[in-house]
């Protein structure tokens, strides 16, 4: 039998706050991703609810087959740093008192080791102080457009045409990020540059990383994202029907970001 969210919490010696303690992952799914920590409650139990938001974002991504294997990571800022899903873990069995913890300057200090793909977290944390998530996945569709040759890309801008609006409303433009080996340090200083103008990003070769105000927001772009690229490969070799660029205005100043 699953354990609750609620067992997790008496695991970890910590009391469940009044009320339904999914009303409160649900809370953080939705709501900003670092809210202000009640006062009647710790700061091991405020970090433990989003462990627990980060857990069950881990296994809805896996449930809809969005990270193979123990591919992706996740992350959620707290007061103190930033919660991150360990290296070599599956996004559908992860273990909230098993999470890494980093503190503000990115340095490992609670939890399991952090993927090494923590650098490309910090980077996107430093350009976009207002976003309070992150999810990078290596979902299908998405890695596909990003191992196409360049010249099959929307334009320089983007990788990605404006097929739908949710697409403008929810990813805006996906530019192309360098390839780099996962890990090294370059690629987190190119993922600095593209990040702050934009909350999308596909890496060459590798695969979409989408910061958001929210654990739900960083979501649903990325699922987004994916479909769109799915789109998109369905529709090779058909005359397609974009949004023209007033109509992509239209969306912006109708759903500003």
């Amino acid at each position: 039998m699953k354990e609750s969210m609620e067992d997790r919490l008496r695991q970890l010696r910590l009391a469940p706050p009044p009320g339904r303690l999914d009303d409160r992952v649900e809370q953080l799914l939705a709501g900003s991703a670092a809210p202000a920590r009640p006062a009647r409650w710790s700061i091991g139990l405020w970090q433990c609810v989003a462990a627990c938001a980060v857990c069950a974002l881990g296994a809805k991504l896996a449930a809809r087959g969005l990270c193979p294997g123990t591919s992706g990571n996740i992350s959620v800022r707290i007061s103190d740093g930033w919660l991150m899903t360990p290296t070599n873990s599956s996004l559908g069995e992860l273990d909230p008192d098993k999470l890494s913890k980093l503190d503000t300057s990115g340095k490992h200090v609670g939890g399991d080791p952090p993927t090494k793909e923590a650098l490309l977290h910090r980077s996107v944390y430093d350009v976009r102080p207002k976003d309070g998530a992150i999810v990078h996945l290596h979902c299908t569709h998405a890695v596909a457009i990003s191992c196409l040759d360049p010249s099959c890309h929307h334009n320089n801008e983007t990788t990605l045409p404006p097929i739908t609006p949710y697409f403008v409303m929810r990813v805006g433009k996906l530019p192309l990020v360098p390839y780099f080996k996962p890990g090294d340090p370059k690629l987190a200083d190119a993922i600095r540059d593209y990040a702050k103008g934009h909350r999308a990003v596909l890496l060459a070769n590798h695969g979409p990383v989408v910061a958001g105000t929210s654990l739900s927001a960083a979501s649903a772009s990325i699922e987004e994202l994916e479909e769109t690229a799915k789109l998109q490969l369905l529709l090779q070799g058909f005359k397609v029907r974009m949004l023209s660029d007033a109509q992509v205005r239209e969306v912006e100043e109708a759903f500003p970001s």
